[in-house]
Formats: C-alpha cells, sequence, structure tokens
C-alpha cells in the first residue's frame, strides 16, 4: 500500500516536470477508484484535477482555464518543437486551450466559422487596423507583426493589446529567444515595408466564408492619414477618373433631350466639373466629412428627363434649351429647401430609424433600372461601337482586375477611362476610314431637314457614331468661368417642384445607405444620426448650388464612392478634397468640357449601360446587412422592384399623340403630360402621372410602407446600427472623424441636434 503510494506520487513528480518543460505530451489520466461512502462532488473535483472533459456534460468551461490543448500538443510534438515554443502565442510551453465561441448566422440560421475580427495596432505613428483569426478551435492570430530581432540574449516584452493587459489574452513572456524561428512574412500590395505583416486576407472579396460577411478592407491611406504631396496628386486624380462616368455623362443625355447645342453640352459639363469640387469641398468640411465624392446624381436624371419631355417642352421651337433649363433650376431649388430643412432641423435624425437596408436595397436599385428603356436602344445605333465597348469594361473590370502593374491594378481602377479612350480612338479610325461616310448625305445637315429619304435613314447613324459631328472644339472658349443663373433666371412651378420634391426623398434615402456603407469600408465607427442629419442638409445646400449655376441635376452623394474605395483602397478626405480642386482647375478650361462633350452618344449610352447595372448591384448589396433567407425581406425586396417596375409600365404606356416628335428611347418619359390619371386638375395630373412614372420613387413607398408594417426582429431587417452620443462620452476619440473642424465648430455648437461638439 505504501509502495503503491510512492510510485503514483512518483509519477506525478515526473509529470510535473514534464510540464515545466513545457513538453506538449498528452498527460497521464490516472485511473478513478471510487471508495464507499464518498461524497458525490469529489467527481468534479477529479475531472478538473485530471483534465477529463465529458462531451455530454453540462459543466461550465469557465473553471477549466489551465487545461492543456492535447491537438495543440501532439502537433508540436510531431514538428520537433522540443522546447515547447509558440511563436504565435509567446510560451514556453504553457499552451492554453480558450474555449471556441459558437456563433448562429443570422442568415442561414446555423453554426458558422467566426470571421475576422478587426484589431487596431500602432505602425508608423498612425493606428491601422489588423484581422485576427477567429476559426472555432483556433484563436491564433493571422496577422502578425515581425518587429526587428533583438541581439542574443536580449528578451522581447509582447504588446500588450489584450483587455487586461496581455497580448490577444494571453500573459506576455519574458526572456524569449532571439533565434526563435520567424514565420514566412507575406509583403501587402501597397505596404510600405516598414514592419512586413502576413495578411490572409489580401483580397478581401475572397475572404467571405459561406453565410458569412465580407470583412473590411485594409484601407492604404486611412481618412485622417497625409500621404504626401506627390501621393495627394496622384491619387486625387485617379479617385475623381475612377468616378468618371458619373460626372461627365449626364450632360450628353439631357442637353440634347432640351434642343441643346455642342456648345451648351461643354457648357453644362463644365458647370458640374465645377460644382463636384465645390460641393465635395463643403461635404468634407461640414457634411458627414466621409470621403465620399458629391455630384450630379443619376437620381435626378430620370425626372429631368419627364419634365424634358413633358408636352408643354417638346413643342417648344425657340429657346428650348434655356426655358428647359430654367424650368428645371427653378424645380431643383425648391426641392434642396425641403431637404435643407430635413436635415438641419435634425428631422432626419428621427426618420433614420425608419429607413434600413430593406427600404434602401430596392430603392437604389431601382434607380439603375429605370433606365433599361434608354440603355441600349440608344446604344444599339452603334453595335460595332457600343458593344466592343461594354465587353473591354467588362473584361477590364472582372477578368483583369487582379493585374497589377507597378503596383496599381489599373484596369481595375480605371476601367471606364480606359475603355472609353481606346474605343474613341477606333471609332475615330472608322469615322476617318469612310465608314459612316454615305453618297450624297452630310452629317452637318439637321436630320429634320433631309429631304433624301436615303440620307434620312443614315442620318441617325451618321449623328450618333461620327467623332466628327460636334462643333464644340471649334466653338467653346479656352478659359470660361460657370456662374450662377448663366442660363436666366429661374421658373418655378408648383407641379414641377413637387416632382422634385419626391426625387430629392429618394436622393436622401439613398445617401443614408452610402453613409453607413462606406463608414464601414473605411473601418470607422459608424455616424451618428445628428451627423447623418448634418450630411443631408449640406447635400440640400449643394443641390441649392445646383440648382443656382444650371446642371440640370440636383447635387447627392455618388453611390458608387462605396464601389471607388474599396477598389482603390484610399479613404483620406484630403485626398478626395485634392481631386475636387482639379475638379474646379478643369472647369475653368472651356476646352476640356469641349472634347467630353465630342463623345459619340453611343459610345456614352454604352457606358451607361455598365454604370447603371453597377447601381443596381451597389443597391443590392446592401441585403448584406439583412437576413438574406428570410421570407419576410425578399418577399419585400421582390414585391417593391416588381410593382416598382410595372406600375410606370403602366404610366408610360399611353404614348403622346405624335410619337413621331420624340425618339423611341424617350416616349417613356412623356408619361406626365400623356399619363392615364385625370383627376380634373391639369396641374395635379401632371404630378401623380409624373411621379407615378418614376420607378425609384415607387418602390421606395413600397418598400418604406411594407418594411415598417410586416413584423420582423432587428437582426432579420438588419437594423442599422448608429452610433450615440454614449459611445462619445465613452471614447472621445471614437467619433473623431465626424468632427467640424476646430475653427468651425465653435460658431455652430448650438444646433444640438446636429451632434457638433
Amino acid at each position: 500500500m505504501e509502495g503503491g503510494s510512492n510510485w503514483e506520487s512518483g509519477k506525478r513528480d515526473d509529470r510535473s516536470k514534464g510540464e515545466g518543460q513545457g513538453l506538449g505530451l498528452e498527460p497521464r489520466i490516472e485511473p478513478f477508484v471510487p471508495r464507499k461512502g464518498h461524497d458525490p462532488t469529489e467527481l468534479r473535483s477529479w475531472a478538473k484535477r485530471t483534465g477529463f472533459v465529458s462531451t455530454f456534460s453540462g459543466e461550465s468551461d469557465s473553471g477549466l482555464g489551465d487545461r492543456r490543448e492535447f491537438g495543440i500538443g501532439r502537433n508540436a510534438a510531431q514538428n520537433d518543437y522540443t522546447d515547447g515554443l509558440d511563436l504565435e502565442k509567446g510560451g514556453n510551453g504553457k499552451i492554453e486551450s480558450v474555449s471556441p465561441k459558437i456563433e448562429i448566422d443570422p442568415v442561414l440560421g446555423r453554426t458558422r466559422k467566426r470571421k475576422p475580427e478587426i484589431e487596431p495596432f500602432r505602425a508608423n505613428g498612425r493606428t491601422e487596423t489588423g484581422y485576427r483569426d477567429g476559426n472555432l478551435g483556433d484563436e491564433r492570430e493571422a496577422r502578425i507583426r515581425v518587429a526587428p530581432q533583438p541581439a542574443v540574449g536580449a528578451t522581447n516584452v509582447a504588446a500588450k493589446d489584450g483587455p487586461d493587459g496581455k497580448e490577444n489574452g494571453i500573459a506576455p513572456e519574458v526572456g524569449a529567444n532571439s533565434n526563435s524561428p520567424v514565420l514566412e512574412q507575406k509583403k501587402v500590395d501597397g505596404d510600405s515595408g516598414n514592419g512586413a505583416t502576413v495578411d490572409r486576407f489580401a483580397n478581401e472579396e475572397e475572404a467571405g466564408g459561406n453565410g458569412g460577411w465580407y470583412p473590411s478592407p485594409r484601407m492604404l491611406i486611412g481618412l485622417k492619414d497625409n500621404p504626401g504631396y506627390v501621393s495627394l496628386v496622384f491619387h486625387g486624380f485617379q479617385h475623381y477618373l475612377s468616378l468618371a462616368g458619373s460626372l461627365i455623362f449626364i450632360p450628353l443625355i439631357i442637353v440634347p433631350a432640351m434642343g441643346g447645342t455642342d456648345k451648351d453640352t461643354s457648357s453644362v459639363i463644365s458647370t458640374m466639373l465645377l460644382l463636384c469640387g465645390i460641393t465635395t469641398i463643403l461635404h468634407s468640411y461640414f457634411g458627414t466629412r466621409l470621403p465620399l465624392v458629391q455630384g450630379s446624381s443619376f437620381v435626378y436624371l430620370a425626372p429631368a428627363l419627364v419634365i424634358i419631355n413633358s408636352r408643354e417642352f417638346r413643342d417648344l421651337s425657340e429657346n428650348q434649351f434655356r426655358l428647359t433649363m430654367r424650368e428645371l433650376q427653378g424645380a431643383i431649388i425648391i426641392s434642396s429647401l425641403i431637404q435643407c430643412i430635413l436635415g438641419f432641423s435634425g428631422l432626419m435624425s428621427l426618420l433614420l430609424r425608419l429607413i434600413n437596408p430593406v427600404v434602401i436595397a430596392p430603392t437604389v436599385a431601382a434607380v439603375g433600372l429605370a433606365f433599361f428603356s434608354y440603355g441600349f436602344p440608344q446604344a444599339g445605333a452603334c453595335v460595332e461601337i457600343s458593344l466592343p465597348e461594354i465587353l473591354l469594361i467588362l473584361l477590364f473590370t472582372l477578368y483583369l482586375r487582379g493585374v497589377s502593374i507597378f503596383g496599381n491594378r489599373i484596369f481595375r481602377i480605371h476601367a471606364v477611362p480606359l475603355s472609353v479612350m481606346i474605343i474613341w480612338a477606333y471609332a475615330f479610325f472608322l469615322t476617318a476610314g469612310g465608314a459612316y461616310n454615305f453618297k450624297g448625305c452630310s452629317p452637318d445637315i439637321p436630320s429634320s431637314n433631309v429631304l433624301n429619304d436615303s440620307c434620312r435613314r443614315h442620318a441617325y447613324t451618321m449623328k450618333h457614331c461620327r467623332t466628327d459631328v460636334s462643333d464644340a472644339m471649334r466653338t467653346a472658349e479656352w478659359i470660361r468661368i460657370p456662374y450662377p443663373l448663366q442660363w436666366g433666371v429661374p421658373i418655378f412651378r408648383l407641379r414641377t417642384s413637387l416632382i422634385m420634391i419626391f426625387v430629392s426623398l429618394v436622393a436622401s434615402v439613398e445617401s443614408v445607405g452610402t453613409y453607413h456603407t462606406a463608414s464601414i469600408r473605411i473601418n470607422a465607427k459608424t455616424p451618428t444620426p445628428g451627423t447623418v442629419s448634418r450630411g443631408i442638409g449640406i447635400e440640400g445646400f449643394c443641390s441649392l448650388l445646383a440648382g443656382l449655376w444650371g446642371s440640370g441635376t440636383g447635387s447627392s452623394t455618388l453611390i458608387e464612392n462605396v464601389h471607388t474605395i474599396s477598389t482603390t483602397k484610399v479613404a483620406s478626405r484630403k485626398v478626395v478634397v485634392a481631386g475636387a480642386v482639379f475638379m474646379i482647375i478643369f472647369s475653368l478650361i472651356g476646352k476640356i468640357g469641349a472634347i467630353l462633350a465630342s463623345i459619340p452618344q453611343a459610345l456614352a449610352a454604352a457606358v451607361l449601360c455598365f454604370i447603371w447595372a453597377l447601381v443596381v448591384a451597389l443597391g443590392l448589396s446592401t441585403l448584406q446587412y439583412t437576413q438574406t433567407s428570410s421570407f419576410r425581406n425578399i418577399t419585400i425586396v421582390g414585391v417593391a422592384l416588381f410593382l416598382g417596375l410595372s406600375i410606370p409600365a403602366f404610366i408610360q404606356q399611353y404614348p403622346p399623340v405624335s410619337t413621331l416628335i420624340l425618339p423611341s428611347y424617350l416616349i417613356p418619359y412623356s408619361a406626365a403630360s400623356d399619363g392615364p390619371v385625370r383627376i380634373g386638375n391639369k396641374e395635379l395630373d401632371f404630378v401623380v402621372n409624373g411621379v407615378l412614372s418614376l420607378s425609384m420613387v415607387v418602390t421606395m413607398v413600397i418598400a418604406f410602407v411594407l418594411d415598417n408594417t410586416v413584423p420582423g426582429s432587428k437582426e432579420e431587417r438588419g437594423v442599422y446600427a448608429w452610433s450615440s452620443g454614449e459611445d462619445e462620452d465613452d471614447d472621445p476619440s471614437s467619433l473623431s472623424d465626424y468632427r467640424l473642424p476646430r475653427r468651425i465648430a465653435p460658431c455652430f455648437r448650438w444646433a444640438k441636434c446636429l451632434d457638433i461638439r
């Protein structure tokens, strides 16, 4: 009996000695011998003492923190790490097991792997973000900061990033040998080289697992970073070049529809560039202060076409362009004042609880789908130009998106301008080679004055395909400064103003989704409701400027910003402001606007086909914040989108009395004057028919009503979690990204509803 006790005590001494040396060997579990009259609670103490874990026991894991993980110990032994050194945990053989945290995927309703957790760390004097591997059963970091190797005998102290002063929750070990093996370094694209990092998600698009959310990409240039003058100029110009399609192609649609000349198109393009620069700077300093470009939005394009193609303006023979532009100016000014009141009064912060992804997704998607009757019918005039353009854009954005030239993914970032330059040159050679020369026909003669039947058939082709039909380069001035009221005094009418007011609400809903998505993409906290309300108010003021200058559309936050930030990984506010300065300079050079006005209309329509499709995709991507498998959500989105397209189609099926006065692709936008609604008041008939013919308005109303009346949990609906003032009280630096500049904030501290501190 005594000998047996000595043998057991010797075994325990050997085992404790092995543990002290850091050997990752499986411990010997001593047998349990029940005794008569024993205390039943002794079973638990035996299990704790021996490390026994029952797969059927409901015992909590909270008291089992001293257990060793057998699997990891065996792997360490197989890898001949006899010294028991764990590079990632910094220990000398004491391998701590961490109980796995089981997460239920709210979308699929089943367990899923934990996604990477964003973890801040200091680098180069600024705070950056890294990813932490969160797979079940393995809490090791995937991003490992590799520090310079100290001299032999020096000690390393782990960085204290954990909540209790430990490195990721593990106590730092002092005295680790400098000859420790170092993991292979993987340099991230765009890394400066000061401190190499291993980025498990170098390409964030492939990072998402099944049923999970994609992690936020690592920004090369953060929100408050100053990359230097050279990088500032380069990235600023690059940022706006990637948005070229959204900034310059709207005038190529509305000005010819208003009966404007090529010189008028050039002037409107210059005006839009000026307003883009001014409004972006205003939003960067007084709005939400997110790195978002402001510009003429496609939200305002459809209502502008509805007003342009109303019976009153399409029958004008003289000064059609100026009179129509003045009518648009008056409507935009009235709607912008309503948007200013909505934002600066703080009312928008109250409406945010009713605006969720289930409302935003179909609304934004309907903005792009509203132009399906215009896109390819216009581009199809020259399929030899439009089809190569569409195919080239798809080639650059999808197949060559991973090709990097000098560290830049040029095809992915500059897909639109590169493809336009290539196809534009191709169209020039077609024109010079005589592909669009027809015997006895001249492209300089307006189609209405062509008497020869054969030339009348080719007049449309020559106008849309030739690169030499525009006289903007000959008529535009070298220096032209756009000024307010350049087209005359605005005309204010109730019927057109009411249509624009509905559209301004759609623009506000779209901007709310852009603010939330952009804040997540740049790894910042979501803005407070007061900050969002302030941003909407500034957008209203920017639309007021657009109405005064006469750009033809209102100003809004371009949703394409989300794609640009994700592609360029540049989120610096200074970069966006630097690019805005370039836009202002370019707007003063009249010949730049003339060059852009010379783009063939078929080529512009082909580019817009891709951009409108991108808007649809970006809108539907907002559903990632909801439970996409929920029958409630998919029903609301499906019904809103279908009725949002079908109801306008019903209104638009009543064509004007004479269809010869309008091209076929503009007939759907004449519904305001020719729609089926007849209440008895012509002004009210115009408003109702015009509003019901707009897909984005009908879709927004249906989605808004259904989402806020059909029962559903917050997790199911994906209710936006906006920051609050309490978050700033707990951590004053958490919302510093949205604060106004120090010299400006004291002047507006009376506006408490806008979260100005």
